[in-house]
């Protein structure tokens, strides 16, 4: 990267150059120690959210990923863990539970990486069913003789919160079934949404705001509305799949039967998985579940990943990333907007590695700094955008931004200290489609020519001949005949052309076929009273013609007699 393209790029952290499979951190021992702590400290919060109060402050793919970083700094440091008395064989945190005790335990999912962990664990198994992994609040659901008489959150699948007052009034939760018979159901209380596209909207949010109406002293009528029920088991119910499905037909959860299939091959899983993330559902998803039709009788379960059922989750929507650096780049009108370098990382089969923050006063607001965790996604599936921090490292490495002050419409018409950004935009502009149109003048051009020496204003170009520009590092005998043609061809561009190129506010093509001299007469209230110009872009056109180093540019363009810049030339008088 150039020096000048390059612009404010201050800090890079200490680690390693960024691979896709990072290498471990180059810290010392108590700096490890620390990261490792803050990291476990995080990932305790997250279950305290998630487990206690039904809340997910990230992604399960982002959870996913901060986990596994935990794993791999652990095997990195092994000896930190002794001596920092980090047992590696310990439960990484504590997951919280509620005060009701489950019947029957939630036994969570294993999931499964790819299409080929499912091949394999298809052939392991016979009479196996999926059913899409509804992205909502685990809850058990316990009715006797037909009356609904408890409901428990998940928590940490053997103990939960007691919700049973507010599924009450959920419509979709019947309160009485079709005959006085003991159920124990497992389901999933989530948003109702209509047509929802699970690969175009994500998840919407829809787990967390259905936690925090859960969570509320009392749920009213329209927000229970809002909230739908997915029983995905039966613990006590039929011992076969088949029978069990009929059986939830008839007590009136027909929305599990239409949506669990049987399947036998890979896929057959995939065409499903595809469908439901493709395809409009009544709820979001984060992917796929497949279960064996029989299975163990709910008294033996377990509060962990069981083996007759699987979870295949759809293609992760956000990325955790550690900052490589900050750089701030300095656009033609003065704006600075701050960039992350990530270390790589792969989402929707993309390799991202930068990520703006769109303003100077965002960069301020987070905050973040090299060696920090932040969350990634893809903003219409192709741009990537700063979703959150994740949480920030222990050591905060120093970061100097550019002063705001110092950049605006009207700085940088020059090579000055400082100012090689902006400059380098300036003559990006004027050489564009906007300004002049240069055909096959790019930045590479003008970084080469300013690189050489040979342009330190904006116009010095107009004065270079062949052998001045065959001194800038790749342009030979041919390329430099070329660039003076097309330098050439400003000489008689419309003096609409120039403005343009020079910078000029938008508003001023009302004022023409006004020349410059004219033009630099316009006060205020002149600029004002033309159509569509207000009072702001007034101030900025009475500016921008009153400033001296804009009055120079002028001046030269009028002495290369350039039309439009003479002082008698298309003086048509004030509006």
């Amino acid at each position: 990267m150039s020096r000048y393209l390059a612009g404010w790029l201050l800090v890079l952290s200490t680690a390693l150059i960024p691979t896709l499979a990072m290498a471990c951190p180059e810290w010392s021992g108590t700096r490890a120690e620390r990261e490792i702590i803050a990291l476990s400290e995080r990932l305790t919060g997250w279950d305290d959210a998630y487990y206690r109060r039904g809340e997910s402050p990230v992604s399960d793919d982002v959870y996913d990923q901060a986990r596994e970083r935990l794993v791999a700094w652990r095997r990195c440091f092994p000896g930190v863990l002794e001596e920092g008395g980090l047992e590696d064989d310990a439960p990484d945190v504590a997951r919280p539970a509620g005060p009701v005790r489950h019947p029957v335990a939630q036994t969570g999912l294993a999931k499964l990486a790819d299409e080929a962990a499912v091949r394999r664990w298809l052939a392991r198994r016979d009479d196996v069913w999926v059913q899409p992994k509804v992205d909502g609040v685990a809850v058990t659901l316990v009715y006797e003789q037909g009356r609904l008489a408890k409901v428990v959150s998940r928590g940490d699948g053997n103990y939960g919160q007691d919700w049973t007052a507010a599924a009450r009034r959920i419509p979709a939760v019947p309160v009485r079934l079709p005959g006085e018979i003991d159920a124990l159901l497992q389901g999933e209380l989530h948003l109702r949404l209509e047509n929802h596209v699970q690969a175009e909207a994500g998840t919407a949010g829809a787990r967390s705001e259905v936690a925090g109406l859960m969570s509320r002293d009392r749920l009213e009528a329209n927000a229970a509305g809002r909230i739908g029920l997915f029983v995905w088991d039966w613990p006590d119910g039929p011992a076969e799949m088949r029978e069990r499905l009929e059986g939830l037909r008839r007590l009136g959860f027909g929305e599990t039967i239409a949506l669990t299939r049987p399947v036998k091959r890979r896929d057959e899983v995939a065409l499903w998985r595809e469908r439901w993330y493709r395809g409009p559902l009544p709820f979001a998803t984060d992917g796929v579940v497949l279960r064996q039709g029989s299975r163990p009788p709910g008294p033996v379960w377990q509060a962990e990943p069981p083996t007759w059922a699987a979870a295949w989750k759809h293609p992760p929507r956000e990325a955790l990333a550690e900052v490589r650096g900050i750089e701030f780049r300095i656009g033609r009108t003065g704006r600075i907007t701050p960039l992350l370098h990530l270390y790589p990382v792969e989402l929707s089969g993309r390799t991202i590695q930068r990520v703006g923050l769109g303003s100077l006063a965002h960069w301020h607001e987070l905050d973040i700094r090299p060696g920090d965790q932040v969350v990634i996604a893809l903003a219409g599936l192709t741009i990537p955008r700063l979703e959150d921090v994740a949480w920030r490292a222990t050591e905060r490495l120093a970061v100097s931004p550019p002063e705001a002050s110092d950049y605006h419409a009207l700085s940088c018409f020059r090579l000055l200290p400082g100012c090689e950004a902006q400059f380098l935009e300036r003559l990006a502009w004027l050489g564009g489609p906007q300004g002049l149109d240069f055909p096959g003048v790019g930045s590479g051009t003008w970084q080469a020519l300013v690189d050489a020496g040979l342009v330190t204003g904006l116009l010095d170009w107009l004065t270079l001949d062949e052998r001045a520009l065959r001194r800038a590092h790749g342009i030979g005998e041919v390329r430099a005949k070329t660039l003076m043609t097309t330098f050439e061809t400003a000489r008689t561009a419309a003096f609409p052309r120039w403005l343009q190129a020079l910078g000029a506010p938008p508003g001023v093509e009302v004022a023409l076929p006004a020349g410059w001299a004219t033009l630099l007469e316009y006060g205020r209230s002149d600029w004002a009273a033309l159509p569509g110009v207000g009072p702001g872009r007034a101030m900025a056109l009475v500016d921008f013609f009153a400033h001296p180093e804009v009055q120079a540019l002028a001046q030269r363009l009028g002495e290369a007699g350039i039309d439009g810049f003479g002082s008698r030339h298309g003086s048509s008088g004030r509006p």
